[in-house]
């Protein structure tokens, strides 16, 4: 379950940009997570509740924004979505996108669907 060290990590960062403000309450943390991280959300959010508790987010909502996944081709100048495949039997498995040109089967450069960083944090200071 890599979803809990990488929230280990976000939780850590988070705390360390939290030093900087007199914080009194955190109400939310949001993150942008891409397509091909292929980090489950649920997991994130119960990894989240587990390893903020005992700091200054517990209590906080983990709020996860999708990137979708976006290709770029210089070959022909398409730019858009992966063709996505269905693998696995009688829908239980998972869409596989395909990293070459839907238009042209060329080479493509991943533009969005990489990404997990935090986007913003809700807090609430005592200059509120």
């Amino acid at each position: 379950m890599h979803e809990a060290s990488v929230v280990a990590n976000i939780v850590d960062a988070v705390l360390e940009e939290l030093k900087k403000y007199d914080v009194t309450k955190v109400n939310a943390v949001t993150i942008v997570v891409g397509d091909l991280t292929q980090l489950g959300i649920e997991q994130m959010e119960f990894a989240y509740e587990v390893l903020s508790q005992g700091t200054v987010l517990e209590g906080s909502k983990l709020l996860v924004e999708p990137e979708h996944i976006v290709l770029g081709c210089d070959k022909c100048g398409y730019e858009g979505p992966a063709k996505m495949i269905d693998f696995g039997e009688d829908g239980y498995g998972h869409d596989i996108p395909v990293l070459s040109c839907p238009k042209c089967g060329g080479p493509v450069k991943v533009l969005e669907g990489e990404a997990c960083r935090v986007k913003n944090m809700d807090i609430e200071t005592r200059d509120d």
